[in-house]
């Protein structure tokens, strides 16, 4: 059996959870989901260690993040965090990783894990990602997630004939459709959102990247070189190059290209987490469909969401509402924000404003 390697990507900046995720403290790093005693982070890591060691986890994320992640996750070693000098996307991230990856192990099974998901269902998803990696000896792998809905915020992908038992080959990814075109998906059977997930050899991927992305693979090439020189010419290497990289998805720049996909359809409870409105969906609820703070009062109210994030003040402080519906209100300790749940994603809205009037400590 080949040594198994995961890779957390943990560079996102998750502004649709704003005001709790901020550029420093971004929505990895909080306890969102229904768990509040754990981080999605540490939660994801947490959830691997029977199919992958510490010893051979790492968590990718942004230069600026690397402690804080590291806080997040005290149990991995320091050598665990690779930190981006600059975000240029999946494809550059996971090809450095897998890079550092090859260099103790190049016929290692890697796995590519969002760091910011929900998973309901973990012996399903143990069992999905044990088939995955098993399907990974012989092409790349994904898993797509079986549709519930006729969802538009997702990618999706189209399987074609089943190559073994739970193995399908991908006919191609396709970018987020209108409503017509998702629910014709659903219908068909043969279309499952893109989890985010990837498995490979990392020789495998190395190759692929080659042949698809080469300006990607002469910088890898220049930081392995830089890597055998020692000293700091490597942190120095990796630097420069990615600041000259183009930035590009692993879908668009590998999966779209490679003549050999493989996707494993899966069922466990996943959900990207993406909004306010996710976390209503995922969290306990009282007989009026109301997650609420230990002292929130809701009066004649329904089905909404009320967070108390503020870490100073004065305690005990209570948030009431009466007489709305299908509201989220979540208060920290320099913003309040109150938007109704279906329009949730609108949160960017916010971000945009923040910026334009150059508040950048709220950002």
């Amino acid at each position: 059996m080949r040594q198994v390697f995961a890779v957390v990507l943990a560079g996102g900046s998750g502004t649709r959870f704003w005001p709790a995720s901020r550029r420093n403290a971004p929505k990895q790093l909080l306890a969102i989901g229904p768990s509040a005693d754990l981080s999605l982070i540490g939660a994801t890591v947490r959830r691997i260690e029977a199919l992958c060691s510490k010893e051979r986890t790492l968590v990718a994320t942004g230069a600026h993040l690397v402690e804080a992640t590291r806080r997040a996750l005290p149990w991995l070693e320091s050598k665990a965090f690779l930190g981006e000098p600059v975000a240029r996307n999946t494809a550059a991230c996971i090809g450095w990783a897998t890079s550092i990856v090859a260099r103790s192990d190049p016929d290692a099974l890697v796995m590519v894990l969002p760091s910011d998901h929900h998973i309901g269902d973990e012996p399903a998803f143990h069992a999905a990602l044990e088939r995955a990696l098993a399907s990974a000896e012989s092409a790349i792998t994904t898993i797509g997630i079986e549709p519930s809905r006729p969802e538009t915020g997702y990618g999706y992908i189209e399987a074609g004939e089943e190559l073994a038992a739970g193995v399908r080959r991908v006919v191609r990814f396709v970018e987020k459709p209108d409503r017509a075109r998702a629910e014709s998906y659903l219908a068909s059977g043969r279309h499952y959102w893109n989890s985010g997930m990837f498995f490979f050899r990392a020789d495998e991927m190395l190759a692929a990247i080659s042949e698809h992305l080469p300006e990607l693979a002469s910088g890898l090439e220049r930081i392995e070189r830089a890597a055998k020189a020692g000293g700091s010419a490597e942190q120095t290497e990796t630097e420069a190059v990615f600041e000259a990289l183009t930035s590009t998805s692993i879908d668009y720049g590998i999966m779209e290209k490679v003549a050999k996909l493989h996707v494993i359809p899966a069922s466990f409870g996943w959900s990207d987490l993406g909004s306010w409105q996710s976390a209503w969906e995922l969290s306990p609820k009282d007989e009026a469909g109301n997650s609420n703070t230990p002292d929130g009062i809701l009066i004649d109210a329904r089905s909404n969401l009320v967070r108390d994030l503020r870490t100073t003040g004065q305690s005990g402080r209570v948030i009431a509402l009466v007489g709305v519906n299908d509201l989220c209100v979540v208060e920290t300790d320099d913003a309040l924000l109150v938007i109704p749940r279906d329009r949730a994603q609108d949160v960017r809205l916010i971000i945009e404003e923040l910026a334009r009037r150059g508040r950048r400590e709220l950002l």
